[in-house]
């Protein structure tokens, strides 16, 4: 009798863990989101047949679907969006002190000023204003650089051609952050992902996201990150740089991030995903009130993937595909976003 009754009290204890552990999984969402899974079903020509989307709100998630073999926990690059990282990364250093916005880049990578490019700013390079030529190719955002290092591919920028004067021209490319990421390099004797790291990506808990490359590193748009991992992001965005408590960045840097930084009549060259919003810091205003603030910001990548804030219904938003498809017109991403306002509802005029 002695021995059956720890043996009897371990059998219930195993009997119940299954039990506790359903418990603790997310209650059930209090919307339904059928239509949306439908759309996205149908919409697999674009996003490919291995894709994962995730909606955030209110403090949980309430919407959390895999299509094909690909989950919240799968990494993959994430194109464009990586740009929002680093410029995440630069106003770390602007809330510190230690360069502000309308700092010149030639102060700190003196070629530029040997090539008559002493004018540009960290505002210009986050912006895509540098005036500096550029290719209308948006294959190259995402492209390995054919350069070893970050500080090889950024001097080379210095000696081509300026199409026009700093802040003058909008003309997206891999050009801008990348020149922004090297003065940091310059200014900390770091590595960009190193400070990546340190920064942001270790502070929000984003644990499978990375810059890591054999070449150049590609601070434009060669990370890769999971759904889960670039939520954490988002909602840091969404509660003006607070994380868990900690602030990431100041609120100052977020407001400024989300604030256009041009004009339609300034583009030159913007792919077709991107048509007709105004580009803040590493994002989009996607959509604004009538006073001109925004009220969604997004960073849709040219190839597949997907990642939304609306500030003003309070969700975020994030589809990732696992592999980098053809480029993903504007239409899609649109009407996927009208279906998620239609089951969250919200007046946002």
């Amino acid at each position: 009798m002695k021995l059956f009754k720890p043996l009897a009290i371990i059998a219930c204890c195993l009997v119940l863990v299954p039990a506790f552990a359903q418990n603790k999984q997310e209650a059930p969402s209090p919307y339904d989101f059928s239509e949306l899974t439908q759309k996205l079903e149908a919409s697999k020509k674009e996003l490919g047949k291995d894709f994962a989307a995730l909606i955030y709100k209110d403090g949980k998630v309430v919407y959390d679907k895999k299509f094909g073999e690909f989950d919240k926990k799968g990494k993959a690059p994430i194109g464009a969006a990586s740009q929002w990282l680093t410029a995440a990364l630069v106003m770390t250093f602007v809330d510190e002190g230690k360069i502000s916005l309308d700092t010149k880049i030639a102060d700190y990578i003196p070629i530029y000023a040997t090539y008559g490019k002493k004018y540009i700013t960290i505002r210009h390079c986050l912006a895509h204003m540098t005036g500096i030529e550029s290719k209308k190719n948006i294959n190259g955002i995402t492209q390995k650089s054919k350069y070893d290092k970050l500080e090889d591919e950024v001097n080379e920028y210095a000696k081509r051609e300026i199409q026009n004067n700093a802040g003058v021209e909008f003309w997206y490319s891999n050009v801008g952050p990348n020149i922004a990421a090297r003065v940091l390099e310059v200014i900390t004797k770091k590595p960009f992902e190193r400070l990546m790291m340190e920064r942001i990506l270790k502070p929000l808990e984003m644990r499978g996201t990375s810059f890591t490359t054999e070449k150049a590193v590609n601070p434009s748009g060669g990370a890769v990150s999971s759904t889960l991992d670039y939520m954490n992001f988002l909602t840091m965005l969404s509660n003006k740089g607070m994380f868990n408590g900690k602030k990431i960045i100041s609120e100052a840097s977020v407001a400024e991030m989300q604030t256009p930084q041009m004009t339609q009549a300034m583009v030159k060259y913007i792919p077709k995903a991107f048509e007709g919003y105004d580009f803040g810091l590493g994002g989009l205003i996607q959509e604004k009130n009538a006073d001109g603030k925004a009220t969604t910001i997004s960073s849709p990548s040219l190839f597949g993937p997907w990642f939304l804030v609306d500030l003003c219904r309070g969700y975020t938003c994030i589809i990732l595909t696992k592999d980098l498809m053809g480029e993903t017109k504007k239409e899609l991403y649109t009407d996927i976003k009208s279906g998620i306002d239609k089951v969250i509802g919200g007046n946002c005029q």
